[in-house]
């Protein structure tokens, strides 16, 4: 195998936008011999007040403690309404089928829901964008892997031209 003139084995770019962008970036990269790396700790958020709230709100929507409190107070509504209200001779503020507090838990489904889907898509994006490093990451690697294999082949062919020349050699 000969050693090609161009120092990079880069041939022609995919035809897909996205790839052809990430594969130009490579080449750049490969070409001054820099960091491709990103680190998604080290870049700015770029996130507004409402992606933040909405990342908050599915982040205590979705733990323990969200659960937790949430049947402390489905048991608290309950108590009080058929036990406490009911012995104590008072009248219970939402009687039992709980009509009223179907009202909050049917309001609270319907904002949480979009809410957390904003979370998700957000958290998508995200993730696309650290498939994408990945992505130069793996290509770069690959390329700078193929450079080797043809300086190693072009090494081991210098080599072998060194030693028929020394075997010609009188001793």
């Amino acid at each position: 195998m000969t050693p090609s003139k161009n120092p990079l084995p880069i041939q022609s770019a995919p035809r897909h936008a996205t790839y052809k962008r990430s594969f130009d970036e490579v080449a750049r990269h490969m070409a001054t011999r820099s960091s491709i790396t990103r680190s998604q700790m080290e870049e700015a958020d770029d996130s507004t007040i409402g992606e933040r709230a909405a990342d908050a709100v599915a982040r205590f929507g979705g733990s323990w403690t969200f659960i937790m409190l949430f049947a402390l107070v489905l048991l608290a509504w309950v108590g009080v309404n058929s036990v406490l209200l009911a012995k104590s001779g008072g009248k219970p503020f939402d009687p039992f089928p709980y009509i009223l507090l179907n009202l909050f838990l049917s309001m609270l489904a319907s904002i949480q829901a979009p809410v957390i889907l904003m979370s998700q898509n957000r958290q998508g994006k995200i993730d696309r964008e650290r498939m994408e490093n990945d992505y130069e990451v793996n290509l770069k690697a690959e390329l700078e892997i193929m450079a080797m294999h043809e300086k190693i082949d072009a090494h081991g062919e210098r080599i072998d031209e060194l030693l028929a020349l020394l075997k010609k050699m009188p001793a």
